[in-house]
């Protein structure tokens, strides 16, 4: 077994997995906190200085997994390899996302544009470095082909929650 174990605890306005939306852009507008178990709070010092962060967390409502799954922006309405998806139906059910840095306040981080279910488990915490990260030419997108609007506006539905309540 790996020695991995939450960090904080992301809080968020989304008390259901029905009617959220699928991907930080879709709740650009949405603030949520994380909680930080206050023996982590000096491994905060210094990220006030990011704009954005990547947060690592766990599916905590997840409880199987598909290799095969149907993806919410597959215009095609095809079954995709599960790794070539972003769903929360993956063998490990962890969760990745970029969203806005808003503050920090001794182990309290706020942040913004969060597509995250309340109580999540927060694995870890990366800063957003754009000399690092940034890819200026991205030149596939596999079998994506929704726009940012349409992203923007996807909401959850039914087929992948089959988890525990």
């Amino acid at each position: 077994m790996l020695p991995i174990k939450p960090l904080a605890t992301i809080k968020s306005p989304f008390c259901s997995l029905e009617n959220m939306p699928i991907q930080p852009k879709g709740a650009k507008d949405i603030y949520a906190t994380i909680e930080f178990d206050k023996k982590y709070q000096k491994g905060l010092k210094d990220l006030d200085g990011f704009s954005h962060v990547y947060l690592i967390y766990y599916f905590h409502k997840v409880d199987k997994y598909e290799l095969e799954v149907i993806p919410f922006n597959d215009k095609t309405n095809t079954s995709r390899g599960v790794f070539s998806t972003r769903t929360p139906m993956h063998p490990n059910n962890i969760g990745l996302s970029v969203v806005e840095l808003v503050s920090v306040k001794e182990n309290i981080v706020t942040i913004k544009g969060v597509d995250i279910l309340d109580g999540t488990p927060l694995l870890d915490i990366k800063p957003y470095i754009e000399n690092f990260d940034k890819i200026d030419i991205s030149t596939k997108s596999g079998w994506m082909q929704s726009t940012k609007e349409e992203i923007e506006e996807k909401r959850s539905d039914s087929r992948f929650i089959k988890c525990k309540s």
